[in-house]
């Protein structure tokens, strides 16, 4: 996770903690393909549409959606997930972008396209999870 994340609005540091927790955990449940991990990072209640502009409800249909593709089309991909911006829109409900760098099995990174997502992540009953969000794959930034 990159130390310099712009920080929008009244973000209290537990927030902060809270949020960049949940992207991290995310990070390492795609990075060990762990569908169930992955889908906890979820609200039950989630809306979520990924890199293929797929919509996914629900955090059931978010693991089970994932299992699969983490053993098949996704099976040799790993990233590094930075927060780059939390932005305060609500008691409880922050937005957060997160750039993702293709890496290999043990980090590095690779040549291959990057994602940036927007996550919104709320306080609910069981944690801080993300309730909706986007990922976008992009272009590989520019050396320049």
């Amino acid at each position: 996770m990159a130390n310099d994340v712009l920080v929008v609005g009244a973000v209290p540091a537990e927030v902060r903690n809270a949020v960049t927790g949940v992207v991290a955990a995310l990070e390492k449940a795609f990075n060990t393909k762990d569908a169930t991990a992955l889908g906890e990072q979820f609200g039950e209640q989630a809306s979520w549409t990924n890199a293929r502009g797929l919509r996914l409800d629900g955090r059931t249909a978010i693991a089970e959606f994932s299992g699969p593709a983490m053993e098949t089309f996704l099976r040799d991909s790993y990233a590094r997930y930075d927060v780059v911006k939390i932005l305060a829109i609500a008691e409880d409900v922050v937005a957060v972008n997160v750039a993702q760098t293709p890496t290999d099995a043990a980090g590095e990174p690779v040549e291959g396209a990057h994602g940036a997502a927007l996550y919104v992540v709320a306080r609910q009953a069981d944690g801080w999870k993300i309730v909706a969000g986007q990922n976008n794959a992009v272009d590989a930034p520019s050396a320049g």
